[in-house]
């Protein structure tokens, strides 16, 4: 009965212990991915100005090298949208805050262990980053997937302590 009991208070103690360390993983886990979402926003808000901003530097560009000529105004909208097609990253935006979601929601699961998941999601979250990254051409976007980047890699060292 006296080692019983004490094997018993062990357990507990041990179930309290992995629990609290849990609950401050996940904390650190979610804060991180709050960063991540950000940072997201970020991106998709300069997104939106890229294009725009990348017209405005071809018509210089064009009109230091032509001068006088007159320019075509067709020709350089169809290099504006076929820019404005290879650069769009909405579609991995989207894709990146599906996985952010899908990420919290397995945290949050009680149905077992979700370390494999964890790192499942966390890998396709990498992937679109990194698609966003070498898609996107504009130097506050490469910025922020940096530190997307960073972030990602510090979940990624947590969630190699999750059961």
């Amino acid at each position: 009965p006296l080692l019983a009991q004490a094997l018993d208070e062990a357990l507990a103690g041990l179930v309290a212990m992995r629990e609290g360390e849990g609950a401050r993983l996940a904390a650190d886990l979610r804060g991180r991915l709050d960063r991540v979402e950000a940072r997201a926003r970020e991106i998709e808000t300069r997104a939106t100005v890229v294009v725009a901003e990348h017209s405005v530097r071809l018509r210089q560009r064009i009109a230091e090298l032509l001068g006088e000529v007159p320019l075509d105004e067709q020709r350089l909208m169809t290099e504006v949208a076929v820019f404005a097609e290879r650069s769009d990253i909405t579609e991995e935006l989207t894709r990146l805050r599906s996985h952010i979601t899908q990420f919290r929601d397995d945290l949050s699961s009680n149905s077992g262990p979700v370390g494999r998941k964890l790192e499942f999601v966390l890998q396709e979250m990498g992937r679109e980053t990194n698609t966003i990254g070498s898609k996107a051409n504009d130097l506050e976007i490469a910025r922020a997937i940096i530190v997307i980047k960073g972030e990602l890699e510090s979940v990624r060292e947590q969630v190699q302590n999750i059961e």
